[in-house]
């Protein structure tokens, strides 16, 4: 079956159906490209989906990933990664082998069928140029027959006319033969135009015709062709990642087959052993004798220190500390047209109202005669924000004993390491001295010192862990200690505990007062938070102000200023009618904002900047 022979009249509807084949294969090449971004945008969700589960480093979800439960579960996390990256494998297959290829294919489909197409054009318009031409052969040569019919019936009519001279009849005799020479030859080239006009029609639809409706037949047939091909490039880029996905659900299946509900049972039990014995019997206290009441060592009365519980920092007791108390809200200041006289005692301390908790811990922190107590304090604080002693006393038995265990093993792998470099940096120093050339031996030598000392500080280190280490397991005398009934929650029996400083009394009023605590003192290490304190330096200036009224700052944390004086802002009014001013690097206190005009200077940094004189 040809096109050109079967489909030689239907040159229109195949221009429609080649036209029709492209529009198919262009909605397919979009179809993929659709495909293709889904699976992107489907990789991409599962990528997050799997980094959003992610434990976080150094965090304690990173802690809870030893179980072997949740070890499978990451795991899954990280084959459904590997899954999502199948699924861009699969995307940049198809945009490489399907929608590149068959984009490029459609543009030379389309120019190909534009040059068919052109020359069926062009041969219609030579065709339908011939018709034309034997057309007008043919009503020159009828045109001609018919002028010539007239001239004979002239000429004939003169001729019978005996009134008519000689000459006009030979006149007409003469337009009568011209005439009938003129339909001869008319006659003759309407025959060759016509001989002609056969010959080139049927060279158009045996000829001209078939060969471009055979090569229109051929493009289209490879068009099905390629879009066939490219439905089994289709399902082949899919079947191509189908094992590694089976082999992404197989580590699935095997890490969810690795789940071990005994090994997670027992990890619980050495997280959270504490090594205690559960507590013994309690002995029966007879009260029948006031006078000789006795009470067992391992009563619950003895291990709670005879009715009294031990300090303990955090514990929820009705003392509170200072510096992180609520306070009343004081009667606002003044405004600022009253003048001083008009509020005879002055606007109350700072002390005494609501102020934001910064304002009352640097005031407290500067108060020179609560630092000791303060830094006690912070020091028990730190053992609640994790920074706790060195040799992990404030934990129970087991659990010290894994912490220091741990401890020792990465000193360990530290010596090995320094240990490592050593060595590498001697066999650098043999190569130095056998080869001057390569290097100077005695450039090495001052790192092989540090190395050394390092080394040397990593086993003093190793000594004293391994020292707790073996008092935990017994191989030397550990503390003694009076035996006492444990109560379910775990309390930490520290050597060193919070200084138990003057703590802060709630007064019915709701003011607070300092009383002296009659506990003993414990003392706790210094750690990185006490330098913090110690080393704290000075709040930069944000501005100027001038006093506009004298203020005698008889309260603690405020500072006196005279009428007129200039002096620096460190921390303006934060709603509480009060802001912070400096003197000098030692003198500085609040006042009341009424009292001061302020100059804020957002670019002010220097503490040491010198006061310029404002205009008034």
């Amino acid at each position: 079956m040809s096109w050109g022979t079967e489909l030689w009249d239907q040159f229109d509807n195949l221009e429609k159906h080649t036209q029709w084949g492209i529009d198919v294969l262009e909605k397919y090449i979009k179809f993929v490209k659709e495909r293709t971004e889904i699976e992107l945008s489907y990789a991409k969700q599962l990528r997050n989906l799997s980094k959003k589960y992610q434990p976080k480093k150094n965090s304690k979800e990173e802690e809870e990933y030893r179980y072997t439960s949740t070890r499978a579960f990451l795991a899954t996390l990280n084959e459904m990664n590997d899954y999502a990256g199948q699924h861009e494998v699969i995307s940049e297959n198809m945009t490489s082998l399907i929608t590149a290829e068959l984009t490029r294919y459609v543009q030379e489909l389309k120019q190909e069928r534009k040059s068919y197409f052109h020359d069926g054009r062009k041969a219609q318009q030579h065709i339908e140029t011939c018709w034309k031409q034997l057309e007008a052969s043919k009503r020159r040569f009828e045109r001609d027959c018919k002028e010539a019919d007239r001239a004979q019936q002239y000429f004939e009519k003169m001729d019978a006319d005996i009134n008519v001279t000689k000459a006009d009849v030979e006149k007409a005799r003469q337009q009568a033969q011209l005439r009938h020479q003129m339909a001869e030859d008319s006659k003759a080239e309407y025959s060759s135009t016509l001989q002609k006009f056969n010959s080139e029609q049927h060279e158009h639809y045996y000829t001209h015709i078939p060969n471009i409706f055979q090569k229109i037949q051929e493009m289209e047939e490879r068009r099905i062709v390629r879009i066939g091909e490219s439905m089994k490039t289709f399902a082949e880029v899919d079947r191509q990642v189908i094992p590694i996905i089976g082999k992404c659900l197989d580590e699935i299946t095997k890490a969810a087959e690795s789940v071990d509900h005994k090994n997670d049972s027992q990890m619980v039990i050495e997280a959270f052993k504490s090594g205690f014995e559960p507590p013994g019997d309690v002995d029966f206290e007879d009260f029948t004798q006031p006078m000789k009441r006795t009470v067992s060592e391992s009563s619950l009365s003895n291990s709670r220190g005879d009715g009294k519980s031990e300090p303990k920092f955090g514990s929820k007791s009705k003392g509170k500390l200072w510096p992180f108390i609520k306070k009343n809200k004081p009667p606002p200041p003044p405004p600022a047209s009253a003048s001083p006289s008009a509020v005879p005692n002055g606007p109350q301390s700072p002390k005494q109202q609501k102020e934001p908790l910064s304002h009352r811990f640097n005031e407290f922190m500067t108060s020179k005669p609560k630092i000791h107590c303060f830094r006690s304090l912070k020091r028990g604080l730190s053992l609640k924000l994790g920074a706790g002693p060195e040799d992990f006393s404030n934990l129970p038995p087991e659990q010290r004993r894994k912490k220091l265990q741990q401890k020792v093993d990465e000193l360990n792998r530290d010596i090995q390491k320094e240990m490592d470099s050593r060595d590498a940096l001697t066999k650098m120093k043999d190569v130095y001295i056998k080869n001057p050339q390569m290097g100077d031996a005695a450039s090495v030598d001052h790192r092989l010192a540090e190395l050394g000392q390092n080394i040397e500080k990593l086993r003093l280190e190793v000594q004293k862990f391994e020292g707790w280490l073996a008092e935990v397991e017994g191989r030397l005398p550990a503390r003694t200690e009076q035996p006492r009934r444990q109560s379910g929650v775990y309390e930490a029996q520290n050597p060193s505990g919070v200084n138990s400083c003057a703590q802060d009394r709630e007064s019915p009023d709701g003011s607070y007062t300092e009383e002296q605590s009659q506990e003993t003192e414990m003392k706790v290490p210094a750690t990185d938070f006490d330098d913090e304190f110690d080393d704290e330096e000075p709040l930069p200036t944000i501005g100027t102000c001038k006093a506009l009224y004298t203020f005698e700052g008889q309260n603690e944390g405020t500072i006196s200023v005279a009428e007129g004086e200039l002096l620096y802002v460190i921390e303006e009014d934060k709603g509480d009618g009060w802001t912070r001013i400096r003197r000098n690097e030692d003198e500085e206190g609040y006042v009341p904002t009424s009292y001061v005009e302020v100059y804020l200077d957002k670019n002010a940094k220097d503490v040491h900047k010198p006061l310029q004189k404002i205009s008034e």
